[in-house]
C-alpha cells in the first residue's frame, strides 16, 4: 500500500493509462484532473478532454506538443501490473477528494453552514470503481424470483384489502406517502399503521413535527385499549393497566417531537442515538409530515415547494434505504382537491417532484357523511410494485376510538367491491317459468295444456305499481 501519491506515482498512472486505453475507460467515472499535482494537472486535463470529444486517447507526441508534458511507454507491462494500478489508482482519487472536501468543510464551518459539510465527506469517502456488475439474468431464475418473493410486500399495513392491492404490503427501504387536506386524517393513519406494527412486536419511531408527545400518545391509548377519547381520563387506571398488559407482547414503540424546519440529519441523528441507547434496531418510522422538513443538499427557499419537497422526498428516501425501514410519511392536498371525489397528482400540493421520489402514494378521501357512518376511502395514487393504480379501499372508522380497521371484501364499495360473474347476472335476470298441469276436463286422448308462472311478469307489475304509488 502507498502512503504517499507523489508526483512520480500519478506520473506513472497517466503513463500507464497512454499504454492501456481500456485503463482509462475503466477508471473514467472518479478520473478528476485536480487530483493531479500542479505540473501534471493540464495533462490530465487533455487526455479527459480529448476522450471525451473524440472517444479516444491522444497519442503521446501530441499530449506533449499541447501540455508540454512528456510520458514514456512502459515495455514488458502484463494484467497483473493494471490490477495494481486499479487498486491503488482508487484509494488515490479516494483520499485527493477526500482532502479537498475536508478543506472546502472548513470554509462551510467557518461561514456557519453546517449542513452540506456531511454530504461532502461522504461523497468523497463513498467514491469507488464499479466492480457490482449486476444481476445475471439467466444465472439462477428460481433464486432470483424468491429473492423478491421475500423483499416484496414483507410487511402488511394491518388491513388485509390495502395489503391485497399492494401484493402483501409495505416493502422496506420504500417511501410511502399518505395525501389529505387538513383535517382528513393524515396523523390518524400514521398512528393507526403506528399501533398496527407495534402490536406485531415491531420496533418503531413516530415523529411528530405538528402535535405534541402527548396528544399523540393519547391518541394511540385509545387506539390501544378500545376506549373512547373523551373516557381516558374517566378510565385512567383501566387505560394504563391496558397499555401495560400490550406492552409486553408488543415491539418498543417511540414518540417523539421535532420542531418544523427539522431535516433528514436529525431524523439520522436520532435514529441512530435511539439504537446505541436501546441496542434495538428500528423497524419503521413515521413522520408527520414531510412538508414540514426542510433539505439538507441544497439552500431552497421556503416558498419554492417543488423543488424544496423534491429534494426533501429524496432525502427521506435515500434515509429509508440507508437504515432498512418501512417509511411513511404525509403530505398536504391543494385548495383544488377540497371538492374533489377522485384525486389525481394535480391535487398534490407542491407538485409533482415528492410523487416522482415515492414508492406508494395514497389520497385520504371522507366527508361529514362518511365519518358519521363510520367510513374512510384510501386511494391509489401511485404504486411501484402493484397495479392497484386507481383502486379503491373503504376502511372502517370509529369516532370514539379513533381506530381505523379493515372492512372485508364484502363492504367494499365502487372498484374494489365484489362483482358478480357474467353467469350469475344472467341467471339472476333470466326469466324462468314454473310449470305444472293444468287443471281441465278434457278426454286423456287430449293433449295436456300446461301453465306458465313467468316471474318476469310479476317484475313488471311491481315495477307498474312503484310508478303509480
Amino acid at each position: 500500500m502507498i502512503n504517499e501519491y507523489g508526483p512520480e506515482i500519478q506520473r506513472l498512472f497517466l503513463e500507464m493509462m497512454m499504454q492501456d486505453a481500456q485503463s482509462y475507460v475503466r477508471v473514467q467515472n472518479i478520473f478528476n484532473p485536480e487530483n493531479f499535482d500542479r505540473s501534471l494537472q493540464e495533462a490530465a486535463k487533455f487526455i479527459k478532454e480529448h476522450c471525451d470529444k473524440h472517444q479516444t486517447m491522444p497519442e503521446r507526441s501530441q499530449l506533449e506538443a499541447v501540455t508540454k508534458v512528456k510520458l514514456a511507454p512502459i515495455p514488458d507491462i502484463r494484467d497483473g501490473h493494471y490490477d495494481w494500478f486499479m487498486e491503488e489508482f482508487e484509494k488515490f482519487t479516494r483520499r485527493q477528494e477526500l482532502e479537498r472536501a475536508i478543506l472546502k468543510s472548513a470554509d462551510l464551518l467557518e461561514k456557519g453552514d453546517y449542513n452540506p459539510v456531511e454530504k461532502l465527506i461522504k461523497d468523497a469517502v463513498q467514491i469507488s470503481l464499479t466492480k457490482d456488475m449486476g444481476l445475471d439474468y439467466f444465472d439462477d431464475p428460481k433464486a432470483r424470483l424468491l429473492a423478491i418473493k421475500s423483499s416484496n410486500g414483507q410487511v402488511s399495513t394491518g388491513w388485509p384489502m390495502l395489503d391485497r392491492l399492494l401484493y402483501g404490503g409495505f416493502n422496506r427501504g420504500e417511501l410511502q406517502i399518505f395525501a389529505g387536506g387538513s383535517g382528513s386524517g393524515k396523523s390518524l393513519f400514521m398512528q393507526n399503521l403506528a399501533v398496527n406494527w407495534a402490536m406485531t412486536g415491531m420496533n418503531g419511531v413516530y415523529v411528530t413535527l405538528e402535535l405534541s408527545e402527548g396528544l399523540c400518545s393519547m391518541r394511540m391509548d385509545s387506539m390501544m385499549t378500545n376506549t373512547s377519547s373523551k373516557e381516558i381520563f374517566k378510565k385512567i387506571d383501566d387505560v394504563e393497566m391496558k397499555v401495560k398488559l400490550a406492552g409486553k407482547k408488543a415491539g418498543q414503540l417511540r414518540i417523539k417531537y421535532m420542531p418544523a424546519q427539522s431535516n433528514v440529519n436529525d431524523l439520522r441523528a436520532y435514529m441512530k442515538e435511539l439504537e446505541i441507547q436501546t441496542g434495538k434496531k428500528a423497524d419503521f418510522m413515521c413522520v408527520d409530515y414531510l412538508d414540514l422538513l426542510m433539505p439538507v443538499s441544497a439552500k431552497v427557499s421556503p416558498n419554492d415547494l417543488f423543488v424544496k419537497d423534491k429534494y426533501v422526498s429524496e432525502e427521506l428516501r435515500n434515509l429509508a434505504k440507508e437504515l432498512d425501514i418501512i417509511f411513511v410519511t404525509a403530505s398536504q392536498l391543494n385548495r383544488a382537491a377540497v371538492e374533489e371525489v377522485e384525486f389525481d397528482h394535480s391535487h398534490i400540493a407542491g407538485g409533482l417532484s415528492k410523487i416522482n421520489t415515492a414508492d406508494n402514494v395514497f389520497g385520504i378521501f371522507t366527508s361529514r357523511a362518511m365519518r358519521e357512518r363510520g367510513r374512510y376511502q384510501i386511494q391509489l395514487m401511485k404504486t411501484r410494485s402493484s397495479s392497484g393504480v386507481g383502486m379503491k379501499v373503504d376502511l372502517e372508522f370509529n369516532v370514539e376510538t379513533l381506530r381505523i380497521t379493515d372492512l372485508g371484501e364484502e363492504a367494499q364499495q365502487g372498484y374494489n367491491a365484489p362483482h358478480a360473474s357474467g353467469k350469475d347476472i344472467m341467471k339472476s335476470i333470466k326469466s324462468t317459468a314454473d310449470v305444472t298441469p293444468a287443471e281441465s276436463n278434457t278426454s286423456p286422448q287430449e293433449e295436456k295444456k300446461v301453465t306458465a308462472e313467468i316471474q318476469s311478469s310479476k317484475l313488471k307489475s311491481l315495477l307498474s305499481q312503484i310508478k303509480t304509488q
